[in-house]
Order: structure tokens, then sequence, then C-alpha cells
């Protein structure tokens, strides 16, 4: 007799019937990796925090993006780590910035063979670590920033990046970009934006990556996103749509699973989400202890976040994960 309750495993049997009515795919055209290029250094840099990860010089940077080209990753996304500070973060739209610079490398290195995304924020470059210029009392200045923003996206843009990413969570940032964009004759030039990011605890690692202190052991809650607020986020999102995003974003990935979803249910944009610094370093830091299998971990981590309903998902693992999928 055949019990109804033995028909599920039927088709869980073998590896090759596994793979054939699994219903989420995650494939290396869903990739994009997150890359680090300092100023004033001579050779690729470890970074402690984030193992297998380095700050780039510009001629390391250029060879790990064509390794990637070659991979078939479609994608990758810039941070510059610039060799001085001040209280504006000038040299985010300094057109000899380090940034820029890495983005005309790249151009020149993959042509449109690869998608070349810049982070488009302040914190790297700013002496208070902040993500726009700060007021007299010490708080963010919003419409300041959004000037700024401006100039730095034409910046971008005009050293050859095809997406700019703003991720500093001000009010109009999309809008303001935008405008900046069209205006300086770069109407193709996208945006991603950072449209539900969270202040989260899980950045710590990227922050030793970029060099970044907050001012006075401060942090920005101000103007990120509370973990606590999902619907608060949708409305973040549903903003930035209307103010003219290409694409949307949720960071972190793991932990807003259900905002992930939820933005899915809601736009008809791609929708982006950042495997971030944090979740990252502790899968290695578990598998290095040998408590999980790293690769086992990372495959089923992400393939969570595509079956959410992440299109593009930003992570650090993007390198090996081309190698075996």
């Amino acid at each position: 007799m055949s019990y109804p309750t033995r028909r599920m495993r039927r088709l869980r049997r073998t590896p090759a019937l596994r793979r054939l009515v699994a219903e989420t795919r995650l494939s290396v055209d869903d990739l994009v990796a997150p890359l680090f290029v300092r100023e004033g250094i001579d050779g690729p840099r470890p970074i402690a925090s984030m193992p297998g990860v380095v700050q780039h010089t510009r001629e390391s940077l250029r060879k790990e993006v064509r390794a990637l080209a070659d991979l078939g990753v479609p994608a990758v996304i810039l941070f510059g780590i610039p060799a001085g500070k001040d209280a504006e973060g000038s040299a985010a739209w300094d057109p000899a910035g380090i940034a820029q610079l890495a983005l005309s490398d790249l151009r020149d290195e993959v042509g449109d063979d690869l998608v070349v995304m810049a982070d488009l924020c302040l914190d790297e470059y700013t002496s208070s670590g902040h993500c726009g210029v700060l007021a007299a009392d010490g708080t963010v200045d919003n419409d300041a920033t959004l000037d700024l923003y401006g100039r730095v996206a034409v910046a971008q843009a005009e050293a050859g990046a095809d997406v700019v990413a703003p991720s500093g969570m001000m009010d109009g940032q999309v809008a303001a970009i935008r405008a900046a964009l069209d205006s300086a004759g770069h109407p193709s030039t996208a945006i991603l934006a950072y449209a539900a990011k969270f202040a989260s605890p899980l950045y710590g690692p990227f922050r030793d990556a970029v060099d970044v202190t907050i001012a006075g052991g401060g942090d920005r809650r101000a103007y990120q996103e509370d973990f606590r607020n999902p619907r608060e986020a949708l409305l973040e999102v549903a903003l930035d749509v209307a103010e003219g995003a290409d694409m949307v974003m949720v960071k972190p990935a793991l932990t807003y699973l259900d905002v992930i979803a939820a933005v899915r249910a809601r736009v008809d944009v791609p929708v982006a989400a950042y495997h971030v610094s944090g979740e990252f370093s502790m899968l290695k830091a578990a598998a290095e202890r040998g408590w999980i299998d790293g690769p086992a971990v990372a495959l089923e981590q992400l393939t969570a976040v595509k079956r959410a309903g992440a299109d593009i998902i930003l992570t650090y693992l993007a390198r090996e994960l081309a190698e075996t999928l």
C-alpha cells in the first residue's frame, strides 16, 4: 500500500532529482562583489576582521575585477579610502580622489563587460565619520549634505560609474542625485538606493575596512532605520522609488528577510540585499573554528536571501561562490 505522505520524499531521493525540482536557484548572475581601494598603499592590505578581504591598490583592484569578470560576476561596487579626511569629505567628489581614479581604471579595464557601481556616501571621507556634514549642534545637516551628494554623483558618473548607490539615508537623497545627474548630462547613470538601511551593529568589520570612527563614540541611529520598524522601512522604499530610484536595497540581509519579502511584494523595480560584513565575518569565524561547514552555510544563507525576494545580492562571498556555482 502506498501512503500519500510518501509522495514528498520521492523527489528528494537523489541529488539530480533535488536539483530538477529546486524552487529557488542562486546563480553567479545574482551577485555583486563589494571591493575596497585605498590611497597611498603599495600592496593589498588584509582586513583582520574580514578574512580573505583586502584593501586594494589601484593595480590589484584592476586584477581582481578582471578575475571577477572572467568568472561571470556581473557587477562590483566600489568603496574608496582616502589618504586624508576633512569636515566636508571633499575627497569624495575630487576628480583626483581615489574612488574616481579607480572607477576610471575599471572602466578602462572591463568596458561594458561588467557593471561598475560606486557607493555614494561621505562617511569614508569625513573627519567625523558621519554620512554627511555636521551642523553647529553636531547633528547631520540633511539639506547641506544633499548638495554634496549631488557633487559626488556627478564625479562618479564622469569617472565611469554605471550605477551610483547612495547609502547615507538622507531624506530626499534620490531626488537630489537624480536632478544633479540629469543636469550634468548623465541621464543614463542609474541609482541603486540604500532605501531600507538599518542601524545595525553588524557593520563593525566594514568600519574597520574603511577606517571609519564615528566622532565622539556616536552612532547613526538618527538617520539610519530603527530595526524595530519594518513598516517605516517600506515608506522609505516607496519614497525612493517615487523620487526616481532604479533599484532599491535592503541592508543587512539575513536579519531582514521579512523586509526583503515585503519590499519585493510592493515594488516593481529590482530589489537588492546586502549580505553585510558582520554576517560574512561571523560565518567565516565559525567556519575557521570547525563549528560549521562554511561553504555549505554560505550557499544556504544566500539562497535564503534570494528566496526572500532579492534579485541582486551584494556579498563578500561573490568570488568564492562564482568559483563553485
